[in-house]
């Protein structure tokens, strides 16, 4: 533990001293840029959460109202109508990803660079080899990451394929099929918006304990 302790402050102190000549200014930008991208990254989430859910609540009115009669074309072009706003939700999602992404390169390549600038080959290859086992953990967090988003966009593509199946399964009064779908399709949410929780988590931990400990 001690050992742990002397080599991160020995970190910082060599970190300190490089920057002393080399615009520090820099690097706390980059830092800032990437915490914002990681706040604006869980709010945008939990808006692709809420909108999700609603739009599974609106489905599963509108398959009652169907079967409870059998012309509801208002209600719906109005369920079709929430599913392209969750749509919208997720495009913007996707976005705020790979701003994510591009602010957290930005970040590691101004470290490697500022560490490549030492002129201590000992103290480059220490920090060289933390900042690289850093972004190679953080790099498949972000893979993980954009297969979450990628099952997020197939789920609401089900989910509108369910939606032009209703008009159909309402003529035909048998809703057996559709039942099933929307089961497959609920049961998929949790596992989703889980995947990215950790995307958030992990994003939140480099910031606060990697980096902080490779940049103070």
């Amino acid at each position: 533990m001690i050992k742990k302790s002397f080599c991160i402050v020995l970190v910082a102190l060599l970190f300190t001293s490089c920057w002393k000549n080399k615009s520090p200014e820099d690097l706390i930008r980059l830092k800032d840029k990437f915490k914002s991208q990681v706040s604006t990254f869980e709010k945008k989430k939990e808006n692709a959460n809420k909108n999700v859910n609603k739009g599974l609540e609106s489905l599963n009115a509108l398959k009652s109202a169907l079967e409870d009669t059998k012309n509801e074309d208002k209600e719906f072009a109005k369920v079709y109508g929430d599913w392209e706003k969750v749509n919208k939700r997720v495009e913007n999602l996707n976005k705020e990803y790979e701003d994510l992404k591009t602010k957290a390169s930005n970040l590691f390549t101004a470290m490697e660079k500022q560490t490549n600038s030492l002129s201590d080959a000992t103290s480059k290859k220490t920090l060289l080899n933390a900042i690289n086992k850093a972004k190679t953990k953080y790099n498949a967090t972000l893979s993980n990451t954009s297969k979450a988003i990628s099952k997020l966009r197939l789920l609401h593509g089900d989910a509108v394929e369910v939606v032009k199946a209703l008009e159909v399964a309402a003529a035909l009064n048998s809703f057996d099929n559709i039942n099933n779908q929307m089961k497959s399709i609920e049961g998929r949410v949790d596992g989703i918006m889980q995947e990215l929780n950790v995307a958030v988590v992990e994003s939140k931990k480099l910031y606060e304990k990697k980096i902080t400990e490779l940049g103070e």
